[in-house]
């Protein structure tokens, strides 16, 4: 009967697997080994990591020795290519040693001979340490190269983040790129969390899952650890940092996603802790569930289909117990035409719309022409940075207490970043990234039309109607339906302009209320009938009093300034107005009488 024998082999990576050859290389060697001493091959077991550490870690080292757990008594003989493959570690290569003669089993090497004597266990220990010894060397080896890619700008990841590929440089090795289509629908999502378009990691989420070609888990869906990852990458941003190898975040070679700007908004909202309440299970059934509130009791409404007699009907209705109108149903058809007649009296005129196209056209070019101070302002930030990173560097030199140096370093690392996002924006001074039609386009098109965009009927723009044409829930009333809503800041703007009560202004003379000062009259044809007045009254003399101790409505009077008189001792000279309090007579009003009873 045949000696019955197992075969182990192994590579340094799953690269290795992929584009090499080396595990059925080893098995091929192997094999041939078997036949040739004229065993008879069960099984082959194998792994795709490295031989440091702890072998428990690497499954088809764990598969073999459940392997020959489960057949005691068999005496397998265990053979592998050299003995690097076994282990490269001396105090795991003798701890699996002792497992495998536990179990009965003889190991055999290609490339070393196994004796049971002081001499054979020495040479083996001797051949584990060098082979450790060169897993050290090789790792230190690759570090350091390492970290002078990264000095240089350029990731050293072994697998680049989703939206980048590996391309070979012109200047050595290789340099990440673009990877279309997964490098914009990355870009949308990491610049709508910024915007607060995505107003949690869910709707991030949803997005990236509604594109079909975008990578997903082995379970086919995108797991929200992935999320957090894409939104904390610096490599999106163009950086590249290493802090456990002390290498401080710097700009990379590579292209980047989203500026340095969005990616520190992004950093704000995550670092925050605070997360919008969304619904998971928003569909495109009941798009106004979570924006709706009851008026009630200010709680979101709920929605759900109703089973009738022959088919099924779709209501909204409140969940609050203890609210009048708790469990009573809406209809979706009542409620969203509601929503839809609120929508279109939202809307601004057309004339208004133009108008705010103009005001932002001129707010573009204002702000294209102050690119020079705007320049030199960034300029004198980034000085001011810089200095207080040499304070910062100077104070870490006398400090002793890790608690300061630890603070120091990281103010230090703070500063590097906002320095570095000044930079970016010194660049693009001066050079916007699209031109105004194709900024504003989009966005006067749903300020002029936001139901258009709700009557598409796609459940993202709907919600993204809700977002931002509404900053609070909306609130409903069954017998009255939507009450007043807090809109956004442009709809509010245009919509307090629409309803401004505008008049024709009569051709008659109007008096706003009269300061005690002085002041000129605003017409040629007033200051004319005023100095005809002023002479009739100097010519005349000092005016009689009527009876009752009122002067003639001719006359108007007031008091100057530094005079003690009353204001009723003097006329009204030319351009003077009437006191306040004091009523003027009307042209054509009796006027002329007046004027002719004057002394």
């Amino acid at each position: 009967m045949n000696q019955k024998a197992v075969l182990y082999c192994r590579v340094s990576g799953k690269k290795q697997t992929v584009d090499g050859s080396g595990l059925d290389s080893q098995e091929y060697r192997c094999r041939q080994y078997a036949d040739s001493k004229g065993y008879q091959v069960e099984a082959v077991f194998g792994d795709d990591v490295t031989g440091g550490g702890d072998f428990m870690k690497r499954p088809g080292m764990v598969a073999l020795l459940r392997y020959l757990d489960e057949r005691p008594g068999m005496n397998y003989v265990v053979i592998f290519d050299d003995l690097k493959r076994y282990a490269r570690d001396v105090e795991f290569h003798l701890k699996l040693r002792r497992l495998m003669s536990e179990r009965g089993a003889t190991r055999e090497c290609l490339n070393f001979n196994f004796e049971d004597s002081p001499e054979g266990k020495f040479n083996e220990i001797i051949s584990a340490a060098a082979g450790e010894l060169e897993r050290l060397q090789m790792g230190r080896q690759n570090r350091q190269k390492s970290i002078a890619r990264l000095e240089q700008g350029y990731a050293v990841m072994s697998q680049p983040p989703v939206g980048y590929r590996y391309e070979k440089s012109s200047h050595g090795g290789k340099v990440l790129v673009r990877d279309e289509p997964h490098a914009s629908v990355v870009q949308e999502a990491l610049e709508g969390y910024a915007t607060r378009r995505f107003a949690s990691q869910v709707e991030v989420k949803r997005f990236l899952e509604s594109h079909p070609q975008f990578p997903r888990g082995k379970e086919g869906e995108i797991r929200q650890m992935f999320v957090v990852r894409m939104l904390r990458q610096k490599l999106y941003a163009g950086y590249v940092d290493s802090p456990g190898w002390g290498v401080p975040i710097r700009k990379g070679n590579h292209e980047a996603l989203v500026s340095a700007e969005t990616f520190e908004r992004i950093q704000e909202r995550l670092d925050q802790g605070v997360y919008a309440q969304t619904r998971k299970d928003i569909k495109q059934d009941f798009p106004l569930r979570g924006a709706v509130c009851c008026a009630d009791c200010e709680t979101p409404l709920t929605a759900g289909w109703c089973k009738g007699k022959y088919k099924k009907y779709p209501y909204y209705f409140c969940r609050e117990k203890g609210c009048a109108q708790y469990g009573k149903s809406i209809a979706r058809d009542k409620i969203e035409g509601r929503f839809a007649d609120l929508l279109k009296s939202l809307e601004p005129k057309p004339g208004l719309v133009r108008a705010a196209a103009m005001m932002f056209r001129d707010l573009w070019d204002h702000q294209a022409k102050q690119t020079k101070t705007a320049a030199q302002s960034l300029q004198q930030d980034i000085r001011s940075a810089e200095s207080k990173i040499d304070q910062l560097v100077e104070r870490i030199i006398d400090a002793s207490n890790p608690r300061v140096i630890a603070a120091f370093e990281k103010r230090i690392d703070e500063l590097e970043r906002e320095k570095l996002v000044l930079q970016e924006k010194v660049l693009q001074v001066g050079k916007p990234r699209r031109t105004f039609d194709d900024m504003f386009e989009l966005s006067m098109r749903f300020l002029s039309s936001p139901c258009k965009i709700w009557a598409s009927g796609r459940i993202e723009a709907q919600r993204l109607v809700l977002k931002l044409v509404f900053s609070e829930h909306l609130a409903y009333c069954r017998n009255e339906g939507f009450r007043t809503p807090k809109t956004a800041f442009p709809f509010k703007v245009l919509g307090d302009v629409s309803e401004g009560i505008c008049k024709m202004v009569l051709p008659e003379r109007f008096e706003l209320s009269a300061s005690p000062l002085p002041r000129e009259c605003s017409t040629p044809e007033l200051r004319q009938r005023r100095a005809g007045v002023g002479q009739a009254a100097r010519l005349a003399g000092t005016p009689r009093r009527r009876e009752g101790g009122k002067l003639p409505p001719s006359v108007l009077e007031c008091k100057r300034p530094g005079s003690h008189s009353s204001g009723l001792d003097r006329p009204l000279a030319a351009g003077q107005r009437q006191p306040h309090g004091r009523q003027q007579a009307r042209p054509g009003s009796g006027g002329a009488a007046a004027q002719s009873e004057a002394p």
